[in-house]
């Protein structure tokens, strides 16, 4: 019993490890106490200029381990060697967690995102909901945009200020849900300002061209339309993100 505990409690952990790479990232990741982190990575071939200097006295002064790696196993481990520069680093983000989790929650707002190819979109939709009145994203593992340094570029230091419940699909979160289920469709009756929130909400936003899949909306409880004026057919999926975020 114990060693399943243990088990558990290590699969938790490592659940939430989140690999990110490249010497900029690395340095902001590293000067950011907020941020807690498991291991820095670093390529045998790396040249000590600047950057690495500056990353290796970072990692000094927080006593973060540092693994030396040669090149093929470095990219390995942020899988993009053309773009890692050598470096990678394992930031543990409590924020991540298991959509399981979501079961245990009495009252919450969430945005559920039904492939979100884009990172720059993926970044800012999370700043937005950091910033408004969101309780956390749920991001499917597939046919979506992954955690990476674009993502945390486009956040604007927002990426660890909110859960992010992961999940397989949206379908196994949404079939066991009493929430509300809300998708965006300019047909529908009612708009974003007519509705009453639930104790339990969940507002989904699908993909950039083709928008929420056949199954995820036909697991939705009712659509709702944003009024657009001037002939506007719609909005950047980051754009309605935010005003969802600040629905009240």
């Amino acid at each position: 019993m114990k060693d399943s505990q243990e088990y558990q409690d290590k699969k938790k952990f490592f659940d939430s490890v989140i690999t990110l790479y490249g010497r900029n990232v690395v340095v902001e990741v590293l000067e950011d106490m907020n941020v807690e982190i498991h291991k820095l990575h670093m390529s045998q071939s790396n040249q000590i200029d600047g950057a690495i200097k500056k990353i290796n006295a970072l990692a000094k002064t927080r006593k973060i381990e540092i693994m030396m790696h040669d090149k093929k196993t470095l990219s390995r481990i942020s899988k993009n060697s053309k773009q890692d520069q050598g470096v990678a680093i394992d930031v543990v983000a409590r924020t991540y967690k298991s959509a399981d989790e979501i079961k245990d929650m009495k009252s919450y707002k969430l945005i559920a995102l039904d492939g979100i190819q884009n990172p720059q979109n993926l970044g800012m939709i999370i700043r937005s909901c950091a910033a408004g009145y969101v309780d956390g994203i749920i991001l499917p593992k597939k046919s979506s945009a992954k955690i990476s340094p674009l993502v945390m570029k486009a956040s604007a230091g927002t990426l660890f200020k909110l859960p992010i419940f992961y999940c397989n699909s949206l379908e196994e979160i949404f079939k066991n849900t009493d929430a509300d289920i809300y998708t965006l469709s300019s047909h529908a009756k009612n708009s974003i300002y007519d509705i009453k929130l639930g104790e339990k909400s969940i507002f989904v936003l699908g993909n950039e061209s083709e928008g929420v899949s056949k199954e995820v909306n036909e697991l939705c409880t009712d659509s709702i339309s944003i009024p657009m004026q001037r002939g506007v057919e719609s909005l950047n999926v980051a754009v309605t993100a935010s005003l969802i975020a600040f629905m009240r």
